[in-house]
């Protein structure tokens, strides 16, 4: 009887079900769509982008000519950061309805951001064109004002705001675009009583006391500014920032002991931006163990805060306890084996620490994860720089930016590694591609100033320079202020201004490097040496500064005591490779060739490969006459790094003399002669492996165009022998005879005497 009871229960679940999807079936459009919308609407209100997208893209499908639906999306787009998606969702809600108040304003809002004075007049004809249909609308006064601030007509903009203010006093947003635009326009009361009414008209406003507060700050007038810091935290006991705003007033007035308590009150608060402050105050104050045991409270109050876990293992890193780091990494990715952010970190790790096969599978795991990961791809760039392998490096760093345009960090450092390269153009190119508001930064800026001066166009980039400077003096626009007048011949001047960026950054190696250019433009060596002798006494610690000494001493003659400022330098950066290398070229400048072979061996088991160090490493064993194993350097330096054109020219040649497999060697050689087209070392080395592979005309020109410039006496004697082989006897033997007035005594010499001799 229970399994018959069971058996029904199940047919008229069975049934109630099939009726349900009949219902749905049944639904309308309209339907359909008004219900994606309200669970999007749920979505949205909870932050959850991702889920309220799609219902809105849900909502779209069933509803195509719903301007709502359209609008509803583009907020959600908006909200999650894709303003690509969220202006187009936009621009369709407004083609359906082109009435729809809060598409017209959100569009107006959106250009109002923008820098460009084409979008900013397009801003402002869609803000007018809204408040002639809705005269009222606050949110669109003070966008246009922004607008209008922008394009400099700020009589409007406080025409607009005053007006605003009427219609919405209590408006603390407008009050304190007002009181700034008063204040740029040299009212400084005027913009303080702005700000003292809306204080007025809002009592009970945490925010407008704050304001206020901050004002009063930028003034100097802090006891004012601690008033009302402290009053704002009474009004709203639960609000961080005016709290942090008194913490950070009390420790630049050294009242460190009020900061404190003040700090650890903020890490109490529910706001997570500033629940880290008591630990970095700990930690500034050098009082390590109690910031750590602060960072790992954080960590396990919540452990789904990625941004305290950070700040847990940037601490844990500063202090040198990797192991640590690494152990709070490894619990999280034990409880989430796909955490992505613990992945990329713990990829950092390895990478800082050598171990770039680890770091290489790390960061594998999160491209298996997230292809379209630009960190992924940036870090990854960041291995392949340490690796030197360089055309990879651009090679990633070009995917970083093309998979977040945002990414200004690596875009930057793309530039400067095409600049680096002698691509300013390319370079150029990639600084303009970045998002308008990016472009109007001084970073962009400086770095564009770069690539202007590698390709020359001295003219743009005084331009550049000048804006810069009429920003802010940074050690980069007066450096590049200083090898602009250098350029111009006048070597006081640019002295003047370098002396200026030392004070600001004293470790900063390319400033003193121009400083010493300076004192050379003049002929004064000995005065330039003594310079940066005394600058890297006051920076024994630099690794950098340190290193720039030794190589000048080295120029200079004086290798011992060049070795002294090397050893320095690597005691200051014990993982500085270049400070090795730089050791490596003492010892074989001394003939120290087993010591040199040591401190490669070193960089070359660090964990990870250098393509650098294997090149040298290939040209010690050549040196010792050991041709086997410097081939192999050579092949494992080009595995590292295929765009190494000196390691590609010297495993071309070594395949096709010692290994005396000149097809392979072919490829080697055409890649380095593409690489540097106008090496004529590379054409050489090209054009007698063309001779090895019988293809004689192929190697007179590549021959040719080595010697074109006079050239070393080998050279002549391969294209002597390659025009015998052509059957140009004639030129064979003029060719010939050159050499031997060059050098009568190299190996070469005899081979190609035997062959004019004979004509074969």
């Amino acid at each position: 009887m229970r399994s018959t009871t069971i058996h029904q229960r199940k047919l008229a679940f069975g049934l109630a079900i099939a009726a349900l999807m009949i219902c749905g079936c049944k639904k309308s459009p309209e339907a359909r769509s008004a219900a994606f919308m309200d669970t999007g609407k749920k979505f949205l209100e909870k932050k959850d982008t991702t889920r309220a997208i799609l219902q809105f893209r849900n909502a779209a499908q069933a509803t195509p000519k719903n301007a709502e639906v359209y609008y509803q999306l583009g907020i959600a787009y908006l909200t999650a950061g894709d303003i690509r998606n969220g202006l187009f969702s936009l621009q369709r809600t407004l083609e359906l309805n082109p009435k729809h108040a809060g598409a017209r304003l959100r569009m107006g809002v959106l250009t109002a951001n923008a820098n460009d004075p084409t979008i900013l007049r397009d801003s402002q004809k869609r803000l007018e064109a809204l408040l002639k249909d809705e005269n009222g609308n606050v949110e669109a006064l003070h966008a246009l004002a922004l607008t209008e601030l922008k394009l400099g007509e700020s009589q409007n903009a406080m025409e607009h705001l005053q007006r605003a203010l009427t219609l919405a006093p209590q408006s603390t947003a407008v009050a304190v675009m007002l009181s700034q635009a008063k204040i740029q326009a040299k009212d400084i009361k005027g913009g303080e009583e702005v700000l003292k009414k809306n204080l007025q008209a809002n009592p009970k406003s945490s925010e407008a006391a704050t304001v206020l507060g901050e004002f009063y700050a930028s003034q100097t007038r802090m006891g004012e500014a601690e008033q009302l810091y402290r009053q704002a935290s009474t009004l709203d006991p639960t609000s961080a920032l005016p709290l942090w705003h008194l913490a950070m007033l009390q420790l630049g007035q050294g009242r460190k002991q009020e900061a404190e308590q003040n700090f650890k009150r903020l890490s109490g608060l529910a706001d997570k931006e500033f629940k880290q402050e008591y630990a970095i105050f700990l930690f500034h104050e050098n009082r390590t163990d109690e910031a750590l045991r602060e960072f790992n409270r954080l960590v396990k109050e919540d452990p789904e805060d990625r941004v305290a876990r950070t700040r847990l293992i940037a601490a844990y890193r500063s202090v040198n306890r990797e192991a640590d780091a690494r152990g709070v990494l490894e619990a999280a990715l034990k409880k989430n084996p796909k955490d992505s952010d613990a992945l990329l970190q713990k990829a950092e790790l390895w990478l800082a620490a050598g171990k770039y096969t680890e770091a290489e599978a790390d960061l594998n795991k999160v491209t298996s994860l997230n292809p379209d990961s630009a960190e992924a791809r940036y870090i990854m760039a960041k291995l392949r720089l340490a690796r030197g392998e360089e055309l990879r490096y651009r090679e990633d760093l070009f995917k970083a930016v093309e998979l977040n345009p945002y990414f200004l960090t690596a875009r930057l450092e793309l530039a400067a590694a095409l600049t680096a390269g002698k691509n300013s153009k390319r370079a150029i190119e990639v600084l303009d591609a970045a998002p308008e508001a990016q472009r109007q930064q001084t970073a962009v800026l400086v770095q564009r100033n770069w690539a202007l001066w590698t390709s020359g166009d001295l003219t743009e980039m005084r331009k550049g320079i000048d804006l810069g400077l009429s920003r802010e003096r940074s050690t980069d626009l007066l450096l590049q202020d200083a090898l602009w007048k250098l350029q111009k011949g006048n070597a006081p001047a640019a002295r003047t201004v370098l002396e200026e960026a030392l004070k600001l950054d004293p470790t900063n190696v390319r400033a003193l490097r121009a400083l010493n250019a300076t004192y050379n433009a003049q002929k004064q060596g000995a005065v330039a040496l003594q310079k940066v002798k005394e600058y890297a006494a006051q920076q024994p610690k630099s690794a950098p500064i340190q290193e720039f000494l030794g190589t000048l001493l080295m120029a200079n003659g004086d290798l011992k005591q060049a070795r002294v400022a090397f050893e320095a330098a690597t005691a200051a950066d014990p993982k500085s490779v270049r400070a090795v290398l730089s050791l490596v070229q003492a010892d074989v400048a001394e003939e120290k060739l087993d010591d040199a072979q040591r401190r490669l061996g070193t960089v070359l088991n660090s964990g990870g490969g250098n393509s650098v160090a294997r090149l040298w490493m290939g040209n010690l064993e050549l040196e010792k006459r050991n041709p086997k194993a410097a081939l192999e350097h050579f092949r494992q330096a080009v595995a590292e790094d295929p765009s190494n054109v000196q390691a590609l020219n010297n495993l071309a040649y070594l395949l096709s003399e010692f290994s005396n497999q000149p097809s392979e060697a072919l490829r080697y050689a055409q890649k380095a002669s593409e690489l540097a087209p106008d090496n004529p070392e590379y054409q050489d080395t090209l054009g007698w492996v063309l001779y090895r592979c019988g293809v004689y005309p192929s190697a007179v020109t590549q021959l040719e165009r080595a010697t074109s410039k006079d050239g070393d006496a080998v050279w002549k004697y391969h294209l002597a022998m390659a025009y015998a082989k052509a059957g140009d006897l004639p030129r064979g033997r003029t060719t010939l005879q050159a050499a031997l007035r060059q050098n009568p005594n190299l190996p070469e010499a005899q081979t190609a005497r035997n062959m004019l001799k004979t004509g074969n």
